[in-house]
């Protein structure tokens, strides 16, 4: 019996702080409450959100990019993922049309575009604060821009007040767009940010407790069995080929992985496309001080903040010394962004203090003086390495604020930038070890 197509909708907002994490985190969580099984997921190269979507819904989040991703590829991750749920809630990214400068593979990564392959309805979150009647101007001008677009209704964000309230509503009655609830202006159900985003879900104290604060808001304010019942089928079928395929192979048979607090940057999607070509995942914790496992034959380090963990980092011995020794073993090694800082010489802090790391590549790197480099990547590979053989393209995401101080290692990438502009960012290959400030997200699979 083939299963049934999973049906979803997508929550986007006119821009970005609007409050679409807040509404989708409460929006899930109210769900969930009442026994309803959410996949998570979110548009765009995020993966801060994703942990948050996790301890909201119950279970693993998931990037869909479509500047990245291919239809196949993004068709088939959702079938996969969400066969066995009730209802995808899909979360946006900056606003409903912003994607990247030219188009990708499936898209310029946009919420919107999104929408129009999957066939999902948009709900939309409109912040009113300092408008009234302009809010449903802003949502009528969002539901007619592309026509393969549907917005199915929107939810009022940041209401300062029941009169308030009463001089939005009638616009939106008027051009027939429902409002489905109306948040009220509550600052305690801010999360606390730092400088890439949202801080880490483990680092929220009683994020449990606040999560149910948000989807009792969400329930006390909105009409959940309306908003659930938005959802539609995806559209789009899968393929019957291997056209899905994420397009990067797994670097070994068996991989470490850190994961920790430092090392926490990773898109699910990968490790679970490893899995199911046979491959074993082995995390480990460097701030723990924990070594990668001697039996495995490739050692992956995501991103994350490790200028936040510079002294314990510096002092985990056993850590370190595991990463030097699966150097000499020839065992195949791989840092993006934070963990290829980590296998450089140091890390100079905010503070202006110097960290020793591994010593694995020439790159030290600083963050005394921030620099943001942002934006997606495709990059040809120029040897061997844990992201695939040579000549193999990946598309990624850059995202930043660390400055180079010296490198001097053969290059790995030929990196371009969304409209194929030269990037400086080359990335760093000794030996077996290799790194780069790239997230990949995917391959360019056929």
């Amino acid at each position: 019996m083939m299963a049934a197509a999973p049906r979803g909708l997508i929550i986007a907002a006119p821009r970005s702080g609007a409050g679409k994490t807040t509404v989708t985190l409460g929006l899930m969580r109210a769900l969930v409450r009442r026994g309803i099984r959410v996949a998570p997921f979110k548009c765009g190269p995020d993966y801060i959100d994703l942990a948050f979507h996790a301890v909201a819904a119950g279970r693993v989040s998931y990037n869909l990019d479509g500047w990245a991703m291919s239809a196949p590829q993004l068709v088939r991750l959702v079938n996969e993922t969400a066969a066995d749920g009730d209802l995808a809630v899909v979360e946006g990214v900056m606003g409903l049309f912003d994607g990247a400068a030219a188009p990708g593979r499936a898209g310029r990564g946009s919420a919107a575009d999104l929408a129009a392959l999957l066939g999902w309805p948009v709900l939309l979150v409109i912040d009113v604060s300092g408008q009234t009647e302009t809010a449903a101007a802003v949502a009528l001008g969002c539901a007619t821009f592309r026509t393969d677009v549907r917005i199915a209704g929107v939810i009022l964000n940041r209401v300062a007040s029941a009169r308030h309230l009463a001089l939005i509503q009638p616009a939106f009655d008027r051009i027939g767009i429902r409002v489905f609830g109306a948040l009220s202006r509550d600052d305690s159900f801010a999360l606390p940010e730092r400088h890439l985003g949202l801080v880490q879900v483990q680092e929220v104290e009683a994020i449990e407790t606040q999560l149910d604060l948000l989807g009792d808001k969400l329930a006390a304010t909105s009409d959940l069995d309306a908003i659930a019942a938005l959802a539609q089928p995806i559209a789009t079928a899968p393929h019957e080929d291997d056209a899905g395929d994420i397009g990067i192979r797994p670097p070994g048979q068996r991989i470490a992985i850190a994961s920790d607090a430092a090392f926490s940057f990773n898109y699910p999607h990968l490790a679970r496309h490893w899995r199911a070509r046979g491959a074993e995942i082995m995390p480990f914790s460097p701030l723990a001080d924990e070594a990668p496992d001697a039996a495995a034959d490739a050692v992956w380090l995501p991103g994350g903040y490790p200028e936040l963990h510079g002294a314990r980092l510096n002092a985990a011995q056993r850590f370190l010394d595991g990463l030097r020794n699966a150097a000499k073993r020839g065992v195949r090694i791989h840092g993006e962004c934070g963990g290829y800082m980590v296998l450089g010489q140091g890390i100079v802090d905010a503070e202006g203090r110097r960290h020793a790391m591994a010593g694995l590549l020439a790159l030290e790197t600083s963050f005394a003086k921030r620099r943001l480099h942002l934006g997606y990547r495709r990059a040809r590979l120029l040897a061997d390495c844990g992201l695939g053989p040579c000549g193999a393209v990946v598309r990624g995401h850059e995202f930043h604020y660390a400055s180079i101080v010296s490198e001097g290692d053969e290059p790995l990438l030929d990196c371009h930038g969304a409209s194929g502009e030269p990037m400086v960012e080359r990335g760093a290959r000794r030996g077996m070890v290799s790194g780069s400030f790239l997230h990949v997200i995917a391959g360019d699979a056929p």
